[in-house]
């Protein structure tokens, strides 16, 4: 079962969204990986973000590395858009694709 961490807004500039998330989000994350509270059974985690430049990739991409890397065997992937049909669509391919971890996937 794959649970869904959204982060609604971070810090247009990579270097403040990216500290952002590490003070507001990670410890949420953490536990939710370690099955506490609405992580309760989960073997998936996606974290959900806005929708950022490319100058943005390089954090969120380690950000999902080492969090897998930490949580195996269960999986962890971050997805960046805005809501909407693709974000849902790349939510649901996540879900269903217990060969995919540490990725970062960005939506346009």
């Amino acid at each position: 079962m794959q649970v869904v961490l959204t982060v609604e807004a971070l810090p247009g500039k990579p270097l403040a969204a990216s500290a952002a998330f590490h003070a507001q989000h990670l410890d949420r994350a953490r536990r939710m990986l370690a099955g506490e509270g609405e992580g309760e059974g989960a073997d998936a985690l996606a974290i959900v973000m806005p929708a950022a430049g490319t100058d943005h990739d390089d954090w969120r991409r380690a950000l999902a590395r080492d969090l897998a890397r930490a949580a195996s065997p269960k999986r962890v992937n971050v997805v960046g858009g805005a809501p909407g049909k693709a974000r849902e669509e790349a939510l649901a391919y996540l879900a269903d694709a217990p060969g995919i971890t540490g990725q970062y996937i960005p939506l346009s």
